[in-house]
């Protein structure tokens, strides 16, 4: 399609959001490597001899004797007796078949770097460092604790531990270095790898002189392997710290693979909670790298040979452990990670980047999409996007107005928008359409994908046909979470206790349409009662977006003497747009959307809203702001300074509605 923006743009997304459903592209369709709808019967008919053929696609050291184990429910075992070593998958195999020379990695840092990491590259360095950390004591199953930033050493640092056997546990780089201690507290880590600085839109940021602060408290660490990323002086202690380029360097440079057994940790990953303490969600390894292979190869139709896929988001979340990591390199893949944010140092910086790369394969999530929106379709107008085929969102519910704008202003309306569902704790997409097959709905999740099974069930647990209810899976899949680390009671408690251990419940709430689509609502604890009345925080927010003066908008719930709970939206207008007297006109177009039940009580226009470094809306701390509790640390906060805004918006404001 031809480039537009402005008013036409509008115009033309107006039109489109009367269309309900956009089938892949034709040309798309006929060479996908699904375009077959039997897939779905025929993976239902038998899903362990489903998942056992595609197993096959990765290399056993010795073969399976039982695909699954579901006796001692809910703890599940994947392709019982079988050996494989994760780091030979995703390198050394590609090596021996002679694809050494092949481009692992683009990579480019926040000031412009750039640096092109082929597999025979990564094949060394990640020997050297699995020498390195058995020099420094570490065995199989001593848990290695990471926090760097986006820099080709995360990945070398993961794949070196997994080569050893040695469980990762990656921290966030925008994480706090109280969140860093709790985290290698919990797994009990014996060495960490970090850096000396992180560079944050053009600013170095002190990284080991802050863990130094905390590191003391942690009787289980032992050592510290430190990274020169921004050549700023930090401390290193003599018998406990190392550097790592010292360390690789001593470093015998062949390290022989070692086969463990497939239910051997791969890692652990903490997920942050707003009350109770982080879960660490246990992966294990041969079923998750079969369900991150399977789903990479799929259901983003990934030709090795050709493609190049970029995953935007940070490694330190499981999208990047899965998306960036496993998934891409288990599949031979050339892939793209970058440093910085996406408006820094300028706003066109992604689609620069797609064009450098000639990126076909863009994986992002709907918040950012919204952020890029908001600054217009003149940034990515600039640049010649033409190489993308594939579009996919991930993270929470897209609405259909980013949806759009992302297919016709990103993908030029011939890319299939793959919108994907799945958790740290499911390890693999659970539930997406399939770009060869499917006519996807503009903000629709749409079906579980071939060897899946979910539901959307009333609070009975009874599967509901058509409406709204919780979202369930009933079926045990490869990469799901084994337990939570050093927790088995609070796993079975949290996921399995509600329905029984036949049932995962995933804390979502769901829609299931009269075709059989699933569109997810958010989680059950974003849900606004108001007067009886609840209403999903996604929908209240989908339907903001949805006016064509609205780039961003995040909803949360507020004590109400009179409703119980009232509704406050964080609203980022998009630029340019005058606010004054807005407010009336988009509760209208709320109550015209859903009904006056949803309309807000209160709005609060912002230029930007409170996000973690990798584009997550931080909706606890607006809980907090819109109540006037105390915010505590927002150091871990993309641009801290927004929420000095909001406190000031806050206070200007009152409580009463306009």
């Amino acid at each position: 399609m031809t480039k537009i923006s402005g008013t036409a743009l509008q115009e033309h997304l107006e039109t489109l959001l009367e269309v309900t459903a956009f089938p892949p592209p034709a040309a798309f369709a006929q060479s996908a490597l699904w375009k077959d709808p039997d897939v779905y019967a025929e993976a239902d008919a038998d899903p362990q001899a489903w998942w056992d053929r595609h197993a096959r696609d990765l290399h056993w050291h010795h073969p399976w004797d039982t695909v699954l184990d579901w006796s001692d429910k809910p703890f599940a075992k994947w392709f019982v007796g079988g050996k494989i070593n994760a780091a030979y998958n995703c390198v050394d195999r590609h090596v021996e078949a002679g694809r050494g020379d092949r481009v692992a990695f683009y990579w480019r840092g926040e000031e412009g770097e750039e640096q092109t990491l082929t597999y025979s590259w990564l094949h060394a360095q990640v020997q050297r460092a699995a020498n390195a950390l058995v020099d420094l004591g570490v065995r199989p199953g001593d848990v290695v604790g990471i926090y760097l930033p986006m820099i080709p050493e995360v990945v070398v640092a993961m794949l070196a531990c997994a080569r050893i056997g040695a469980p990762h546990n990656v921290v966030f780089g925008g994480f706090s270095v109280e969140s860093v201690r709790e985290r290698l507290e919990e797994s009990h880590a014996k060495v960490l790898i970090t850096a000396d600085g992180a560079r944050r839109r053009g600013k170095v940021h002190q990284i080991k002189q802050e863990i130094d602060t905390v590191t003391s408290s942690l009787p289980d660490l032992e050592h510290v392997l430190v990274v020169r990323r921004t050549s700023v002086n930090c401390p290193m202690a003599a018998g406990r710290d190392v550097d790592w380029d010292d360390a690789l360097a001593a470093a015998n440079p062949l390290a022989p693979i070692q086969a463990f057994d497939a239910e051997h940790p791969l890692f652990i990953l903490y997920t942050s909670g707003s009350t109770a303490k982080p879960k660490g969600i246990l992966h294990t390894t041969g079923g998750y790298l079969v369900g991150v292979a399977h789903t990479t190869k799929y259901i983003f139709d990934l030709r090795p040979e050709t493609d190049v896929f970029w995953c935007s988001a940070d490694v330190g979340w499981v999208t990047g452990h899965s998306y960036i990591v496993y998934g891409p390199l288990l599949n031979g893949a050339t892939s793209v990670m970058y440093e910085g944010a996406p408006d820094y140092p300028h706003r066109a910086i992604w689609w620069e980047t797609v064009e450098r790369y000639k990126v076909s394969i863009f994986y992002t999530a709907p918040t950012a999409v919204r952020a890029c929106m908001s600054w217009g379709a003149e940034e990515p107008n600039k640049h010649d996007l033409s190489s993308l085929r594939l579009l996919g969102s991930v993270g929470e519910p897209i609405n259909p107005k980013a949806w759009l704008w992302y297919r016709e202003v990103i993908g030029g309306g011939n890319c299939p928008i793959i919108d994907t569902w799945w958790q740290t704790e499911t390890g693999q997409i659970m539930i997406a359409p399939v770009p060869g097959i499917t006519a996807a709905k503009p903000g629709c999740a749409m079906r579980p994908l071939p060897g899946i099974k979910a539901d959307v069930v009333d609070p009975d647990g009874n599967p509901i046909t058509e409406g709204q209810g919780l979202l369930v899976l009933r079926r045990p899949w490869p990469g799901m979470l084994r337990t939570l680390y050093n927790e088995p009671e609070r796993f079975v408690r949290t996921y399995w206790s509600r329905f029984g251990p036949d049932t995962y419940l995933v804390g979502d709430a769901a829609r299931i349409d009269a075709d059989g689509d699933i569109w997810i609502l958010g989680r059950t604890d974003d849900v606004i009662n108001v007067s009886g009345h609840r209403l999903s925080t996604a929908e209240v927010e989908s339907a903001i977006v949805s006016h064509p003066k609205v780039a961003e908008s995040a909803v949360v719930a507020q004590h109400d003497e009179i409703t119980g709970q009232a509704i406050v939206a964080f609203v980022t207008p998009v630029e340019g747009t005058e606010t004054e007297g807005m407010d009336h006109e988009l509760r209208d177009h709320v109550a015209e959307m859903i009904g006056k039940l949803a309309r807000p009580k209160r709005i609060i226009w912002t230029y930007d809203l409170p996000k973690t470094r990798s584009g997550k809306i931080m909706r606890r701390l607006l809980r907090d702001i819109a109540a006037g509790r105390d915010l505590g640390d927002v150091t871990t906060l993309r641009d801290p300074a927004v929420m000095d805004q909001l406190r000031k918006l806050i206070a200007e404001r009152g409580d009463s509605e306009d």
